[in-house]
């Protein structure tokens, strides 16, 4: 039962019942109002549940009792509108459950009647219900669809999926322990290319369940009903309206364009002032959704405006349609572009503090199990302050303002580490010319380093305006380390690019590598709050470069 002791406590690292945390008591203001018939029944239900106590032992006939208060009041006002939103009914709808033992069909019944399903507290409880009873899948596909629904307090309930995913590694890693494999088998880790088509094909069938669930999710077995072929030129479909689960998005203009998907920018409803993009794909392909929908889920809500969002997806037979938010300043890799037209190289200001941006934003992906594996400047949509940028900008964990300086997009070839078995290591190239890192060049196995390459080859690009190339050198100690192979300008801070490169080009294992990022990025940040005359000039570099760019 979930509010006595005698319930099963929940596990290590995972928070206790929110309704330990949420009292069933009647506060004294409410006492004033007999014209709510609800409140005797909680002057009752809160007498029971003094008289049952909180031990080991409890009086049956006091149970008996609360079970009959619990009965009465849901059998008469289960069903009222007006309690549809009352968080006081929602408590007693889940001691209900929990006292009848019901949880599971309590839960339905909620889902069919469309009651309380903004609520973090229903999903929460009901996870932790399945946690008890060692359902352990099942309580992570109620937190992904709590989560999925915004139910709020939002990102208390991302707090508690976190401490659960935590909880749930620990048990693989004892799971592991008590298993006691040969020490062959502990140096033999698995291997996957994570990116070939039999790995995408079992990974799309091992999310389809979990696809249904998720908001936005719009699938049909038909071929797109439209009157213009989605795979049209953008001159036949510029100014064309196309339709999508009710709402009517007018293509305005191309963004983009790869091997199998292009994205354009376009109105909705008509509404000029509307405007998001349109990534379409042939064949159909989910696996991006599935993606965003999982940093919906791990990303705490400060952080997530850095990686963009879809709204929906549209899939047939033929083709996919995914609808995300747009943004309209371009990309890193047009700024880096603006500076190479002028024959000049973005100052290093500009440098350190796109690369503190990049360094933040893989320290928080990797943190939660996820990779990008796409990490390059073109995918970096940039974005802009609304004011000055200051000291405590940098000193500050959280941001000012959702989009301050970069967003990452384009999540096709992302990896969910939490899909795979715990110490997987992966082969393969990302097949994007300059970005592989020295593990795929070397044919080695590899996790982050695609990432971590990724943020290497773009810092180079902006220090240098050219794309890098790796050499390796002689260590003092002996061995072999890899580098930059054009020399650093002595005018720069040396001593921080030096160690940037250094870190990340030379992983000592392919286990995580999130300390390493958080201490990379205080240097920088220590640098740039080290000198007010640095902050000051990246404020006016940032304004000149928007006025440049988002005029031109």
């Amino acid at each position: 039962m979930v509010i006595l002791d005698r319930t099963p406590a929940a596990p290590p690292g995972v928070a206790s019942s929110p309704l330990q945390r949420s009292s069933l008591r009647v506060p004294r203001e409410a006492a004033s109002l007999p014209s709510d018939p609800i409140l005797p029944y909680l002057r009752s239900i809160s007498r029971a549940m003094d008289e049952l106590g909180t031990g080991p032992q409890c009086d049956p006939s006091a149970l008996d009792q609360l079970k009959c208060y619990l009965t009465e009041c849901i059998r008469k006002y289960g069903d009222e509108y007006q309690y549809s939103t009352d968080l006081r009914l929602l408590k007693i709808w889940i001691l209900y459950a929990d006292v009848t033992e019901s949880f599971p069909k309590v839960y339905m019944q909620l889902e069919e009647k469309r009651m309380f399903l903004e609520h973090a507290l229903l999903y929460e409880s009901y996870a932790l219900y399945l946690c008890a009873e060692g359902k352990l899948q099942e309580a992570d596909k109620v937190y992904a669809i709590g989560i999925s629904r915004k139910a709020e307090p939002l990102d208390h309930l991302k707090k508690a999926h976190l401490a659960f995913l935590n909880h749930l590694e620990h048990l693989v890693e004892e799971a592991d322990v008590d298993a006691q494999p040969s020490k062959k088998q502990k140096d033999a880790p698995s291997v996957v290319d994570p990116w070939s088509v039999s790995s995408r094909n079992t990974l799309l069938e091992t999310i389809n369940d979990d696809l249904r669930t998720f908001v936005g999710y719009h699938k049909s077995n038909k071929v797109y009903y439209g009157k213009v072929a989605l795979t049209s030129s953008l001159n036949i479909l510029r100014n064309k309206v196309i339709e999508l689960g009710g709402r009517k998005y007018q293509i305005k203009g191309s963004t983009g364009t790869g091997a199998f998907a292009k994205v354009y920018k376009a109105t909705v409803d008509g509404n000029a002032e509307e405007m998001v993009a349109l990534k379409i794909q042939n064949p159909p392909f989910p696996w991006e959704f599935y993606m965003y929908r999982q940093l919906d889920m791990r990303i705490p809500e400060v952080e997530r405006p850095s990686f963009g969002h879809a709204h929906e997806v549209h899939i047939f037979s033929d083709v996919s349609v995914l609808v995300c938010d747009y943004l309209p300043y371009g990309t890193l890799l047009d700024v880096i572009n603006s500076h190479l037209v002028l024959d000049r190289h973005m100052d290093e200001v500009l440098c350190m503090y796109y690369t503190i941006e990049m360094l933040k934003m893989l320290e928080t992906l990797h943190s939660v199990g996820i990779i990008h594996g796409d990490f390059k400047p073109d995918n970096m949509l940039v974005c802009y302050p609304s004011g000055d940028i200051t000291e405590e900008t940098f000193r500050s964990e959280t941001k000012d303002e959702p989009n301050q300086g970069l967003c990452l997009v384009d999540w096709g070839r992302g990896i969910d580490l939490n899909l795979f078995r715990a110490g997987t290591e992966f082969h393969g190239d990302c097949g994007t010319s300059g970005f592989s890192c020295v593990e795929m060049q070397e044919n080695r196995n590899w996790t982050y380093q695609v990432d971590t390459y990724g943020l290497c080859v773009i810092a180079h690009m902006m220090l240098h305006g050219a794309a890098m190339s790796v050499e390796k050198v002689p260590r003092a100690g002996g061995g072999y380390e890899c580098q930059p192979k054009l020399p650093f300008k002595r005018y720069w801070n040396v001593e921080l690019w030096r160690k940037l490169f250094s870190t990340l080009l030379n992983a000592p294992s392919n286990g995580s590598d999130v300390a390493a990022l958080r201490g990379l990025r205080a240097s920088f940040r220590e640098h740039m709050c080290g000198n007010r005359q640095l902050v000051g000039k990246l404020s006016q570099m940032l304004a000149k470069q928007k006025a440049s760019l988002c005029s031109s």
